[in-house]
């Protein structure tokens, strides 16, 4: 079931009519949010569509054919196809022991994304939505946001979403910035409608307002009048047009994180939490995929992780540069891991039994590896970490109760933080602080 004001539709400015009642009854539909006190204030979520090998990055192995590369910690090693992450090892925490379900993208996908696994009877809320309504939104920027949006197909949006939740902590989904013509253009103002005439056009409407409410009085007018008023801060205001505006940002930053979609995604993500996003995905990868089925070894090393090198670094060091990393958690992650086996057509197939993420920022314990596999990555041999033990970490950082559960439509208590057997994940001690 999904909320009637989606944030697909979100601040249809070019068809604002009278004072931007589409806008305004979106926000009407919102419940109200209060902003609470947390120990961080943003999550980027780095997503690896399609699920990176494990083996070939960080958790090398003898079944890679690519060779350990020692790290700036001592005792640590990644692949060799990561020398920039290697350089920057001290800042990051890898989980080596991730163990989840879902063995097609689909499945897999949304489990990680959830917590829960596909259900007929019912859609459950993505952590980004669940973040976005824990934390509530800040400065009249979108907290939840999605780039770039997927060019075809929705089903992997869709899990993005927030289910029950309603419309209101569903991402806003961003077109590709790396385009030469990206533009939000829901969040300017056509060029026919001045401000001025914005402002006239609501003192006319507060006159008309002023004659129907002499006859018929009603309670909900005091909240019509706090939708008008956040719909036209959001429109009117400049910080949250410049937020999207990567006009803003120098060309040798654009380069440094890689004028790709993953570069600009990445970027992006940054200007959105500085601006005071609660929750971004930079999902760059939608047309890079590491759904290597075939020429595993060609496509990590050609095309994939010469990418995610870059630009993980980049946006570390960029969050760092501007005080904002011991705020913003960064989570580097896919759906799954590869196969330890090659298979014919030279590529590693769907593994979710045991695979790798990287963590940065947050507050957490940096400089470490958590978990391990066996010798060629094929089980967790020491401390498994479910997604619900990861999500109860990223409640506990940002001071959220992850014991809590929502009540579904069906009158199914639902957990915000679902373990592989139903009951609720616990932190990972190892990461905080």
């Amino acid at each position: 079931m999904r909320h009637p004001a989606s944030r697909r539709d979100f601040i249809s400015v070019g068809s604002l009519g009278f004072l931007g009642l589409n806008l305004r009854d979106y926000l009407r539909a919102a419940p109200a949010t209060v902003e609470k006190k947390s120990k961080i204030s943003s999550v980027i979520l780095f997503w690896l569509e399609g699920g990176p090998s494990h083996i070939d990055t960080w958790d090398p192995k003898k079944n890679s054919n690519f060779k350990p590369m020692s790290t700036n910690v001592p005792g640590i090693q990644v692949s060799e196809l990561l020398p920039k992450f290697a350089q920057k090892m001290d800042k990051f925490a890898v989980i080596r022991s991730m163990h989840t379900k879902g063995n097609d993208h689909p499945q897999a996908t949304h489990y990680v994304i959830t917590g829960h696994e596909i259900n007929p009877a019912m859609q459950f809320p993505s952590v980004g939505s669940i973040v976005t309504k824990e934390l509530g939104p800040r400065n009249a920027v979108p907290p939840h946001v999605l780039v770039p949006k997927w060019d075809r197909g929705r089903q992997y949006e869709d899990y993005f979403r927030s289910s029950f939740l309603g419309g209101d902590y569903d991402p806003m989904c961003i077109p590709d910035p790396s385009k030469a013509n990206f533009e939000v253009t829901d969040l300017s103002l056509p060029k026919t409608v001045s401000e001025a005439s914005i402002e006239g056009r609501s003192a006319f409407l507060a006159a008309v307002d002023k004659r129907y409410r002499s006859m018929n009085e009603r309670a909900e007018h005091k909240d019509m009048d706090a939708f008008s008023g956040q719909a036209l801060k959001m429109i009117l205001t400049p910080a949250v047009r410049d937020a999207f505006d990567l006009s803003k940002e120098s060309d040798k930053m654009k380069e440094r994180y890689g004028k790709d979609s993953v570069g600009q995604s990445a970027l992006l993500a940054r200007r959105l939490v500085e601006a005071g996003s609660r929750f971004v995905t930079a999902a760059g990868f939608h047309g890079n995929s590491w759904d290597t089925h075939s020429n595993n070894d060609v496509s990590h090393k050609d095309r994939l992780c010469p990418v995610m090198d870059r630009t993980l670094t980049a946006l570390i060091d960029d969050l760092e540069e501007r005080g904002l990393l011991s705020t913003t958690l960064v989570i580097a992650m896919g759906e799954f891991g590869r196969t330890p086996l090659i298979n014919p057509n030279l590529g590693r197939d769907h593994w979710p039994n045991a695979w790798s993420m990287a963590l940065a920022g947050g507050g957490i314990k940096v400089g470490q590896v958590i978990g391990a596999t066996d010798e060629r990555g094929a089980n967790v041999t020491e401390r498994v970490v479910s997604m619900g033990d990861l999500y109860a970490t990223v409640y506990k950082l940002l001071g959220v109760d992850w014991h809590k559960e929502y009540m579904s439509p069906i009158g199914r208590p639902i957990k915000i933080a679902n373990n592989l057997d139903d009951r609720t994940g616990e932190p990972v001690a190892e990461l905080l602080a």
